[in-house]
């Protein structure tokens, strides 16, 4: 029985000790240094999102937009390709059925600006998430956890190599007027440059029922 009794005290003093080395101050400060650092090797990059759009019947729109960072520092998406599956109408009912593809699109594009706050988060973004967040550790993976990021109610999970502080994957949900949006984006890095980047993003809109399926491709380096 005793032996039982400091069996459980040691672990618990094992796992609190475990706990406590995670200094949430320093480790704000390391990721966004490191995010800082790699945000500005990006900027010498233009990119490409494609992205399958697909909707309620089985429709689906494929967009290509480019990706670069304009001499503000910001980040701008312009869609520069796209086709669908939609057959089209003649007449009246098929320009209704354009605006209504439009609208869509507008939408789309306003729902995949707005989640760059999650993916591409400044410094102090980062640092005001992090005060906000419980951080945890296993295997090599940092996990940080908060919600209220942005608005009220939303969350977001972000998962950090414990070792490089690059991030390999982002989990958020917010909202987006009444539309809630589920979003889920995966990281990689080109080892040979060092730089970290998002390889794959998915984001649901249930509300209006549709969903985004996108990989970020054929990165250049700017000429302008």
């Amino acid at each position: 029985m005793k032996k039982s009794i400091i069996l459980l005290v040691a672990l618990a003093t094992c796992s609190l000790t475990a706990f406590a080395q995670i200094n949430k101050d320093q480790l704000a400060l390391e990721v966004s240094k490191v995010d800082a650092e790699n945000t500005e090797k990006l900027k010498a990059y233009i990119w490409k999102f494609h992205a399958v759009v697909s909707g309620e019947g089985g429709n689906k729109t494929t967009l290509i937009s480019e990706f670069r960072f304009d001499e503000k520092g910001e980040l701008n998406i312009n869609v520069v390709d796209g086709e669908t599956n939609i057959d089209r109408k003649a007449g009246v009912r098929g320009k209704m059925q354009q605006n209504v593809i439009e609208s869509k699109l507008a939408y789309v594009s306003d729902a995949m600006k707005y989640s760059l706050a999650y993916t591409y988060m400044t410094k102090g973004q980062l640092l005001d998430f992090f005060d906000k967040a419980e951080v945890t550790e296993k295997d090599g993976v940092l996990i940080a956890k908060g919600e209220d990021v942005y608005v009220k109610g939303d969350q977001l999970t972000i998962r950090i190599d414990a070792k490089s502080k690059y991030f390999l994957s982002k989990t958020f949900s917010t909202k987006l007027g009444e539309d809630s949006i589920n979003g889920e984006v995966q990281y990689e890095t080109f080892a040979s440059l060092g730089v970290n980047h998002i390889s794959t993003t998915k984001l649901e809109m249930l509300v209006e029922k549709i969903t985004i399926d996108g990989e970020n491709k054929d990165y250049t380096i700017r000429v302008d």
